[in-house]
């Protein structure tokens, strides 16, 4: 779920249209049109009917919870992030600053097998269970929208795009970040995070930035988040995707840790990641006259290798621009 704040924040305007709703119960062809008009238009999208049971997103916040529950001393058995694992307030290598508490987990389900019994030391076996059936259902989810995408953008391959997260060597991550509730008599404290966008330094009274402003650099980022506000969709942002050339849109969001939420934000990310030896360059059928080609081709390997050196709010892609 993807839910956009309408109130501005500093020099930037927080989008105020209506998030682009999408019922996968639709006519598959409408749906593909939408979603690609959606991703042209505002870079993200709200998905319902989406076959993802209640009962698997409970299980899995609540695995969550359980573990952000935990005390402190505890929880920093699971990290230090190198990226991941469990971190504070440190995102990244580079300076950037939020007020939350994360998990970072790769999908491979050795890896979760491994990373369990520092997590959930009371029942590692049934966090792993959670854990891998979420993954798997939202790599099934994100891989139906890929597709999707690849029909309505008109692709020779419809599966161009899906196949890097359906490779049995993909680079998807999980992301649960928690933001605490700020107390009402918690002094004000504002964080930089991202020195080149002058609204990162901006905060009320009644929030902080919780994850800084960024954008995505993965191929699909799928979200579900509890019931308390924070999200931020902001109106600017950097150039679209190399592998659409640019055509659809990467947008730049933030979340905020808020004052006036009764309980503390969770939000589950799953990532969907290309393997790291993947090529990534544009589709033919994105490059035309009237669009040429706009970015070198690279690695994922050589592309995440250059984020993990830069800051938050960086654009990547600036590095493999063309001409």
């Amino acid at each position: 779920m993807v839910v956009a704040s309408v109130e501005p924040v500093g020099v930037e305007r927080i989008r105020a249209a209506s998030v682009p709703v999408i019922d996968l119960s639709w006519r598959r062809e409408r749906a593909a049109k939408l979603i690609v008009r959606a991703c042209e238009e505002f870079g993200f999208f709200k998905v319902v009917n989406h076959g993802v049971s209640d009962d698997l997103v409970s299980s899995m916040e609540t695995e969550a919870m359980n573990f952000f529950s935990l005390p402190a001393r505890e929880k920093q058995q699971a990290g230090p992030p190198n990226p991941l694992g469990y971190g504070v307030r440190n995102i990244g290598f580079t300076g950037d600053i939020g007020d939350l508490e994360y998990l970072l987990l790769n999908t491979n389900p050795s890896f979760i097998s491994q990373k369990a019994l520092s997590i959930c030391k009371t029942n590692p076996t049934k966090f792993c269970d959670v854990v891998n059936e979420y993954a798997s259902s939202m790599r099934e989810l994100a891989t139906e929208i890929l597709e999707m995408i690849g029909e309505g953008l008109g692709l020779e391959d419809v599966h161009g795009l899906s196949k890097f997260i359906r490779d049995t060597e993909n680079d998807s991550l999980l992301r649960f970040n928690h933001y605490t509730v700020i107390q009402q008599d918690e002094p004000y404290n504002n964080h930089n995070h991202n020195n080149n966008n002058p609204s990162s330094k901006s905060t009320t009274r009644n929030s902080k930035i919780g994850f800084g402003d960024h954008s995505d650099p993965q191929i699909i980022t799928v979200l579900h988040s509890n019931d308390v506000p924070g999200l931020q969709i902001l109106a600017s942002s950097p150039d679209g995707p190399a592998l659409t050339n640019g055509r659809l849109m990467s947008v730049r969001h933030r979340a905020m840790a808020i004052s006036r939420s009764s309980s503390s934000r969770l939000s589950m990310i799953y990532f969907g990641g290309p393997p790291l030896h993947a090529q990534i360059c544009a589709f033919p059928e994105t490059v035309t006259p009237q669009a040429p080609r706009r970015y070198k081709s690279f690695t994922w390997a050589e592309f995440k290798k250059a984020m993990y050196s830069l800051r938050l709010g960086y654009n990547r892609l600036d590095l493999y621009r063309i001409g």
